[in-house]
């Protein structure tokens, strides 16, 4: 059986002054067939000139990413019959936050720069075994646990960090980065995650869930930032907005039951920071005369019940 179907295709030559366009193709495919069958019939039979990358058709290589119906995901693993919509149309982009080469095929330069960034090998010491490093068996079903990530670049499209702000790593690179800082082979661990806790690194996630959500091999990168976060932390490495920033938050609402959020911009970039604070000063201005300027410190009051609050983090720290 087979069924017919559009696919309306975002195209952009490679020329300096080229605009994307919109084109639509009708294209007869089988029943069964993945978003990948119906380009490559499109490239062979309908229009040689679309470009699109694809290699092993097995969701192993990931080369086949690009943007289905809005989200990132690999085209060889999507079945038209799940995206195809009531008019009979399937939307493809390529990848975002991505420079676009041509079609759906993007530059892939930035990606890796990044990943490169996190130094994703092995840093072994002095105190090297004679044979071999001997690891525990829970440490190593740990790492097995981070080696389906095929670097296709789905999650790096649908980050919303990297989108307002390119000098942030990236799911990827800080998922690699991650695999290293937990492995007890490694002997770099303290520079690592002193790097990674600086502008650019663990702290600018802003926890969106679009990279676990659009992982096709069902990795988690979000969560390996969070661990990432909570080793740098308990290594001492606190020193940085992102660490005064939950500092400040935790404290606020333990002790006045809700977020004081005048206090949490000034802590968040340290309070002895006079240039940071002049940075903020424009804003608190604005914010001010439209009338939407928190009242700071001591004038932001206590919710009722913040007892029962503070309690309850008394608690948390207690089992912690």
């Amino acid at each position: 059986m087979t069924r017919q179907l559009k696919l309306k295709i975002k195209r952009q030559d490679p020329t300096p002054d080229a605009q994307p366009r919109w084109q639509t193709y009708d294209v007869e495919v089988a029943d069964d067939a993945v978003v990948l069958d119906a380009l490559l019939k499109i490239r062979e039979d309908i229009d040689g000139s679309l470009t699109f990358r694809c290699s092993c058709r097995a969701a192993i290589c990931g080369s086949c990413s690009m943007r289905i119906n809005g989200q990132s995901t690999l085209a060889c693993n999507t079945q038209v019959a799940k995206k195809i919509n009531a008019n009979g149309e399937i939307t493809i982009e390529p990848m975002g936050n991505l420079p676009v080469v041509k079609d759906l095929v993007v530059d892939m330069t930035p990606f890796w720069t990044k990943v490169k960034a996190v130094e994703p090998w092995m840093q072994v010491g002095p105190d090297q075994p004679e044979r071999e490093y001997l690891v525990s068996n829970e440490d190593m079903l740990h790492q097995a646990e981070m080696m389906n990530c095929i670097m296709c670049g789905a999650c790096v499209s649908e980050c919303t960090s990297l989108a307002v702000d390119a000098n942030f790593l990236g799911p990827a690179a800080l998922a690699k980065a991650y695999r290293f800082v937990s492995d007890p082979r490694d002997a770099n661990t303290q520079e690592r995650l002193e790097h990674l806790s600086e502008y650019g690194g663990v702290w600018d996630c802003t926890h969106c869930f679009m990279c676990v959500e659009v992982c096709p091999k069902g990795e988690a990168p979000m969560e390996r930032i969070m661990k990432t976060r909570e080793l740098a932390m308990e290594a001492g490495i606190r020193d940085n907005n992102g660490y005064r920033h939950i500092e400040s938050l935790a404290k606020s609402v333990s002790e006045k039951g809700w977020l004081d959020e005048a206090m949490l911009a000034i802590e968040s970039f340290g309070v002895t920071n006079i240039p940071a604070q002049m940075q903020l000063l424009p804003f608190a201005m604005r914010s001010f005369f439209k009338g939407k300027a928190p009242l700071p410190g001591p004038f932001h009051h206590r919710r009722p019940g913040a007892a029962n609050v503070k309690r309850i983090f008394q608690k948390l720290e207690v089992h912690h």
